[in-house]
C-alpha cells in the first residue's frame, strides 16, 4: 500500500517554486523537501552513505535546496529505498515546476572528475524518458549497487515527467563515473529550469503546454 502527501508550493501563479512530498509504503517511509531557487543547501538521510554524497551533488551543483528522509528495509538492501527516494523526488520536482511558463526547457552539461567524464541532456518535456548508459568498472561504490543508479533515475523521471539522456563517456573509477553523472545531472537540470527573461510567461512549446 502506497500513500502520498502533496503540499502545495503557493498560490496559484506564485513565483515560488517549492514543493514537500511524502511517500510511504510497507518497504519505505520516503519525505523530500525541494527548493529549485535554492542555494545548495541539502539535508540527507537514506541510510546509505555513497547515495547521499550523489544527492548532496545534486543538490549543490544544481542550486537546489534538497531535504531527503528516508527509513527503507535496508537489512534486506538498497533496492527500495534508492528507487523509492527517485519516485518521490521526482513527485517533488513535478509540483515545485508547476506550470514551466518561463523555462529554458532544454539544457545539457558535460562534467569531468578526473579520468571520467559524464554528458547529461535533459527535456523538461512533461513525458517520461531515460537513457542511461554507464559501463560502471565496480558493481558496488562503498555500500552503494551501482546497478541503482538507474532504478532511481528510472523513478525520478517517470513521476517528473521529464526525458534525461545519460551517457558516462569514459571512465575507469565507479566512483568518479557515478559523481560525474551526478553532478552533469544536477548541471542539466539546473539550467533547464533556469527562468529564460526573454520567454516570461510563456511555455517552451508550440502545443501550449508541457
Amino acid at each position: 500500500m502506497t500513500s502520498s502527501a502533496l503540499v502545495p508550493s503557493g498560490l496559484p501563479g506564485s513565483l515560488d517554486r517549492i514543493a514537500e512530498v511524502s511517500r510511504n509504503t510497507a518497504e519505505t517511509r520516503v519525505s523530500v523537501r525541494v527548493n529549485l531557487d535554492g542555494t545548495g543547501q541539502a539535508k540527507l538521510r537514506t541510510g546509505i552513505g555513497f547515495f547521499d554524497h550523489m544527492l548532496d551533488q545534486t543538490a549543490r551543483h544544481g542550486l537546489i535546496d534538497l531535504d531527503v528522509d528516508c527509513a527503507g528495509d535496508l537489512h534486506i538492501d538498497g533496492h527500495h529505498t534508492v528507487e523509492d527516494v527517485g519516485i518521490t523526488l521526482g513527485q517533488a520536482l513535478a509540483r515545485a515546476m508547476g506550470d514551466k511558463k518561463g523555462i529554458c526547457r532544454y539544457a545539457q552539461a558535460y562534467v569531468p572528475l578526473d579520468e571520467a567524464l559524464s554528458r547529461v541532456v535533459v527535456d523538461i518535456s512533461g513525458r517520461p524518458g531515460l537513457h542511461l548508459h554507464i559501463p560502471f568498472s565496480a558493481g558496488r561504490i562503498g555500500d552503494f549497487d551501482t546497478q541503482l543508479t538507474h532504478e532511481f533515475f528510472q523513478g525520478l523521471v517517470n513521476h517528473a515527467g521529464i526525458t534525461l539522456h545519460i551517457d558516462n563517456l569514459k571512465g575507469v573509477n565507479a566512483h568518479h563515473q557515478c559523481e560525474s553523472v551526478f553532478k552533469a545531472f544536477a548541471r542539466a537540470l539546473r539550467a533547464a529550469l533556469e527562468r529564460d527573461p526573454r520567454s516570461a510567461g510563456r511555455i517552451a512549446s508550440t502545443k501550449g503546454s508541457l
